[in-house]
């Protein structure tokens, strides 16, 4: 197997939560800070493929008015159960997906940027496939929505890494999988 690693980079509320039950992700807003990206550009700089399930995928392209600019910088695969015909630089993937990322850390390249969503997060920490996991809490609580983690996942051991606070309030959590 190559040196590629399947990296989760992503935000969630402090208590947890991806999204608001109806997909709302404008609190997120409250960390924004002029010139302040926090770390994106140089992550986004490491990897040169992206995976994101299919309703993550949906959101982002109603949140953008129908692109998605993930695939106009890395190879885009969106998870789904359903065959679909590859377009806009995105793959639809419905095969199995231990060995579709088995297939891609195989190959030479930057590492795996997977974005989300809760049940592609599962899928994957369900056959431990995920070797970092970045997360950036945002200092709010929802109260309800849409959950990262789901559960019924086995043990998964990690090492931490620094983290970082930010003014804003913002902490970025790194950790490797043992």
């Amino acid at each position: 197997m190559g040196k590629r690693k399947l990296v989760l980079y992503i935000s969630m509320s402090l208590d947890g939560y991806l999204a608001t039950k109806d997909d709302d992700l404008s609190w997120l807003s409250i960390v924004e800070r002029e010139g302040e990206d926090y770390g994106y550009t140089a992550f986004n700089e490491s990897v040169d493929t992206y995976i994101v399930g299919r309703a993550t995928y949906d959101v982002v392209l109603k949140l953008t008015g129908g692109t998605f600019p993930p695939a106009e910088q890395h190879k885009c695969y969106v998870i789904t159960r359903q065959e679909r015909a590859s377009e806009n630089g995105v793959t639809f993937y419905n095969g199995d997906l231990e060995t579709l990322i088995h297939q891609l850390k195989s190959e030479n390249g930057k590492n795996i940027y997977c974005d989300g969503g809760g049940q592609i997060v599962k899928l994957l920490m369900e056959k431990n496939l995920i070797d970092e996991y970045r997360v950036a809490i945002v200092p709010i609580i929802l109260g309800e929505g849409k959950r990262l983690f789901l559960g019924g996942t086995p043990r998964i051991d990690l090492e931490a890494l620094p983290s970082k606070q930010y003014v804003s309030g913002l902490v970025h959590l790194h950790y490797v999988k043992k």
